[in-house]
């Protein structure tokens, strides 16, 4: 025959269970807590990532040029230190944009448009050199930069970090297709595709009379710029989908501005050789995105 177990027994089963309870309920509390707590190596990891994405380096070009006349100096310093600011603003894109886009991120927003812009400087410097002198041939090699492992610190500096070119870039097939054919650097070279196309304004119908001596070289560098629409619209279509909401302007139009300034520029010196230079022509380097 059963026996009715004792008050305090029924007690005891009680507070047994209730503390099972709070232990299971500690238990479930400190594994949330700890399942939260990040992990001290991965955080000072993305710290570092963060704080250091690397530097910028660049080939020395001042010490690669010939004698220097004396009336191309000062147009020589001047593009010496542009090559410098440009380094300098790389970089900065760099810190800035830490994180965007995918593998090729960089390569494609900053190394390219880089060395892009270092060629027409040094153009620029090769042409003012060759005016009263030999002009130097094969700095192209010295355009391409290199993105230096966190840490490392890039080849910069007022006499040395300077960029490369050469003579005046060759067209693409596609671009001359269209020059041959009576385009105008207003006219995208590259299909438009579903993520919209460059356009440019208009250069050749704004010039002015050009002299037979500089025809070729004007009509290279209107070449050259249906070139460089090219080969924006192309990066256009490589990128979608890469970088924030400013990823376009920063990384295809602002860069092809700063190309079609100094092949503008170039124009407007060939024809001021024999003629009047034509003035205003950098009001036509923005272009724009059309969808």
């Amino acid at each position: 025959m059963s026996r009715a177990l004792p008050k305090y027994n029924k007690r005891r089963v009680v507070f047994i269970g209730g503390a099972a309870a709070v232990a299971l309920t500690g238990a479930v509390i400190a594994g949330t807590a700890l399942a939260g707590t990040p992990d001290k190596s991965s955080t000072a990891q993305t710290a570092r990532t963060l704080s250091d994405p690397g530097t910028i380096s660049c080939p020395d070009v001042k010490s690669q040029l010939p004698a220097i006349p004396a009336s191309a100096q000062a147009e020589v310093d001047r593009n010496l230190a542009l090559l410098d600011t440009q380094i300098a603003e790389a970089n900065k894109r760099l810190v800035d944009t830490v994180g965007q886009g995918g593998a090729n991120f960089v390569q494609n927003a900053i190394l390219g448009p880089l060395k892009d812009k270092r060629v027409s400087t040094i153009d620029r410097i090769a042409i003012s050199i060759g005016r009263k002198g030999t002009k130097p041939t094969g700095l192209d090699a010295l355009a391409a930069c290199t993105l230096n492992a966190a840490g490392s610190t890039g080849a910069t500096g007022a006499t040395g970090a300077t960029g490369a070119t050469g003579a005046t870039a060759t067209p693409s097939a596609t671009a001359a297709a269209t020059q041959a054919a009576g385009g105008t650097d207003d006219t995208a070279a590259a299909g438009s595709s579903a993520v919209g196309t460059i356009s440019c304004p208009d250069v050749k119908s704004q010039l002015p009379a050009i002299p037979a001596s500089a025809q070729a070289e004007v009509d290279r560098n209107l070449a050259l710029l249906d070139t460089q629409i090219a080969e924006a619209n192309k990066r256009l279509v490589d990128t979608v989908g890469q970088g924030g909401a400013n990823f376009v302007q920063n990384a295809i139009l602002g860069p092809l501005k700063d190309k079609r300034v100094s092949t503008i520029d170039r124009i407007a010196i060939a024809i001021g050789r024999q003629g009047t230079k034509p003035t205003g022509l950098d009001s036509l380097a923005a272009c724009t995105l059309t969808k």
